[in-house]
């Protein structure tokens, strides 16, 4: 029998394809491309696949025709002539040390040198990069073809506003090149995770075409549901089997936790290739793509600007024109959690020319909320166990609210903020994400016929209303008064299981929870 291999971490085409590898066939929207353009720019969240594409067009315009045996495109390309082709990866190089970027930039323009020459008289980036392009249009007879992996992954490393805007300015001069060197260009695609305002490939290299929210190319990376059941049924029945689950459930599992991204109004949703094939590889489900890492500046940034992340939970609006420009001196924060891929679209109102953003699906947003705990709590970073929703739930199955309160006191030890109403969103923010990771067993501000109870955790056998009081202005014995008046424990009183109320309260100069009190209903 043989083994289905997946391409997990290779990004190679030539790789995947003389490896046998299972690939999933874009060659269609590579044609599409080529046929109708020239210049192009790509946003996508990282471990989308935007790397394999670019290797897939480096093996096309490189005429490598073999490779391309069985897919769309061989059907469709009738020339598979050679050109030039530069290769510009950014992913890899340390660009938190001195100098990162000038070397990642000389790695990448030496390896080109080596096959095209060099003019010693060229001593800047720019310069040796256009003198490339020229050189090697000229030696070949054919125009050069541009692809730019990841071109922001230096802006993004650094967190130094001054060698940031440095770095900025290295690459608004490198990448201006393309505009000069047009007439010696046949095509040029750049990728990467967020489009800056103030990198100037977006100002002065104006002819790019964006194609990141364009409705034909949105699954161009990524795996559509169609692709997924064309390409691995017999994997989804043997994660099933696998699992005790039936085919069907697999399947829901899988859309919960991996798919829902969007990058166009009104197009069906799009699966994390690196989460399914990671799933399906290991037979178990997973938070994959988190394990690779969320980028240490975006949590920073909310952690600064105290932003409420449950607002991510509820849905955000964003204009057309803003949801694609980004600036790290903006305040809000939700251009780049979009193009990060912790946002996607919902939905779009074109009279508003506006979109509605939301959480993809599970994976993200559990494992982003998981990320952002240690920026709000200082306290959680070293103690991640006594704080983990397993160790939470087993208090309350046990009934012990004493030890389940003691770890939610520890989590607001050490926060530099008085308990003021300017410090109230943090302390709301914190206790939102902590029973935000608890899931389908926590539902927060539940509407009662009388108002909102702060939070409802149902469990097998039990049900836990809780109201908290926060700033001083109340105390834990009128949070339990409150939850009686407003009939917060009605809705579940026909479900036959225990109903506590837990009123608590918030010590002002300890700046922590200070009294609890537990209650039957």
């Amino acid at each position: 029998m043989d083994i289905r291999k997946y391409p997990i971490g290779i990004q190679d085409f030539e790789d995947i394809r003389t490896g046998n590898y299972v690939y999933v066939d874009k060659t269609a929207f590579i044609y599409s491309l080529v046929s109708e353009g020239k210049p192009y720019f790509l946003s996508r969240p990282r471990r989308f696949g935007k790397s394999l594409l670019l290797s897939t067009l480096k093996a096309y315009f490189e005429g490598k025709k073999e490779l391309f045996s069985g897919l769309a495109i061989a059907e469709l390309e009738k020339e598979w002539l050679s050109y030039p082709v530069f290769h510009l990866d950014f992913n890899l190089g340390d660009y938190r040390r001195p100098g990162g970027l000038d070397l990642a930039l000389d790695s990448n323009l030496r390896q080109l040198e080596e096959i095209w020459g060099e003019n010693p008289k060229d001593i800047a980036f720019s310069n040796r990069f256009q003198g490339l392009i020229r050189r090697a249009a000229e030696k070949a007879g054919r125009k050069v073809v541009v692809l730019i992996d990841e071109y922001d992954k230096a802006l993004l490393a650094i967190d130094d506003e001054k060698k940031r805007d440095e770095a900025r300015d290295t690459l608004r001069a490198f990448y201006g090149v393309l505009k000069s060197a047009d007439p010696y260009l046949k095509f040029y695609l750049i990728t990467g995770i967020t489009k800056f305002a103030k990198v100037s490939i977006f100002s002065d290299l104006n002819q790019l075409f964006d194609i990141s929210l364009m409705e034909e190319y949105a699954s161009l990376c990524g795996i559509t549901p169609t692709e997924l059941l064309d390409y691995f049924t017999g994997d989804i029945k043997a994660l099933a089997e696998k699992n005790n689950m039936t085919f069907d459930q697999a399947m829901a599992e899988m859309q919960r936790r991996y798919n829902g991204y969007h990058f166009a109004e009104d197009t069906p949703g799009v699966y994390n290739p690196f989460s399914v094939l990671n799933t399906l590889k290991k037979k178990k489900f997973h938070y994959y793509w988190f394990e690779t890492g969320t980028p240490a500046f975006l949590v920073k940034t909310l952690a600064n600007i105290d932003y409420n992340p449950e607002k991510l939970k509820s849905r955000v609006t964003i204009s057309a024109n803003s949801v694609m420009d980004y600036r790290f001196e903006d305040t809000n924060p939700v251009p780049i959690l979009y193009q990060s891929g912790y946002l996607t679209i919902k939905s779009y109102d074109p009279d508003l020319e506006e979109f509605t953003l939301g959480f993809p699906n599970g994976e993200v947003e559990y494992g982003f909320l998981n990320e952002l705990l240690p920026a709000y709590s200082p306290w959680v970073k070293g103690n991640r166990e006594e704080l983990s929703v397993r160790s939470l739930i087993k208090d309350l199955d046990a009934h012990n609210i004493d030890s389940f309160m003691t770890r939610l006191r520890a989590l607001f030890s050490g926060i530099p903020y008085p308990l003021t109403e300017q410090s109230e969103y943090h302390y709301q923010s914190l206790l939102y994400l902590v029973f935000a990771l608890m899931g389908e067993f926590a539902q927060a501000e539940v509407a009662g016929a009388a108002g909102r109870s702060d939070m409802v955790i149902m469990r097998r056998e039990t049900v836990y209303v809780f109201e908290f009081k926060l700033s001083g202005n109340g105390t834990a014995e009128e949070a339990l008064r409150q939850i009686d008046e407003k009939g917060y424990l009605l809705p579940y009183s026909a479900e036959g299981k225990r109903l506590l109320k837990v009123g608590v309260e918030f010590d002002r100069e300890k700046r922590t929870i200070g009294k609890w009190l537990l209650r039957e209903g």
